[in-house]
């Protein structure tokens, strides 16, 4: 899986590389085992470092141009929900795309949708089928877009500014560079544990 790991993507193809996965990763459907969270905080830390990169990282342009390609890739995703989702979801033979699939998430989205949205952002693979989820069942698009471009800058920026900023204050990075990229994602996905537990206690109240 060496073609998958942070850095060596990062020296093979660059910030232009950086914003390509992050855009399919983020609304493609083949996109959903890239790296997403690892990418950012490993661009981050050799942004800060310049360490163990072959590519000079200018942090201001990775601040802009993630979440504009987290963003884009998400409206990909929800064209391609809109206008090809529904037709995927009328086989009832299909193993994946099974019609009470489309209704379950249907029924999600109208109970939790913006929350969704920006929620997802932070989750691995859930990213990816979240835009098109969106799409499929129709959420109305003027809802849509403004806490997707939320949950765009909170993670785009939020994720990559934390890497950025241990690499800046931590010495030897080479000695810690997976633990720290481990830890930042992990803290990434407190708001979503928290959320997770929420909707578990109002269901079982309800």
């Amino acid at each position: 899986m060496h073609f998958l790991d942070p850095t060596h993507l990062i020296n093979s193809y660059g910030t232009l590389g950086i914003f390509f996965i992050i855009f399919a990763e983020s609304g493609l459907f083949f996109g959903f085992f890239l790296p997403g969270d690892s990418l950012l905080v490993t661009a981050g830390l050799l942004a800060a470092t310049h360490k163990h990169s072959t590519v000079h990282l200018n942090i201001a342009a990775l601040l802009v141009g993630i979440p504009i390609a987290a963003i884009v890739g998400d409206q990909v995703g929800y064209w391609f929900g809109h206008h090809v989702g529904p037709s995927l979801f009328r086989r009832p033979e299909s193993r994946f795309f099974k019609p009470q699939y489309l209704e379950r998430a249907h029924e999600y989205i109208e109970r939790r949708g913006p929350r969704m949205i920006v929620l997802a952002r932070f989750i691995p693979a859930v990213r990816t089928f979240t835009p098109i989820a969106a799409g499929a069942t129709r959420m109305n698009y003027g809802i849509f877009l403004p806490v997707d471009i939320l949950g765009g800058l909170l993670w785009g920026v939020g994720v990559t500014l934390a890497g950025y900023t241990l690499g800046s204050r931590v010495n030897h990075l080479d000695r810690y560079l997976v633990p720290i990229v481990l830890v930042v994602v992990a803290v990434s996905l407190i708001p979503v544990a928290l959320e997770l537990r929420r909707a578990s206690k109002a269901a079982q109240d309800g």
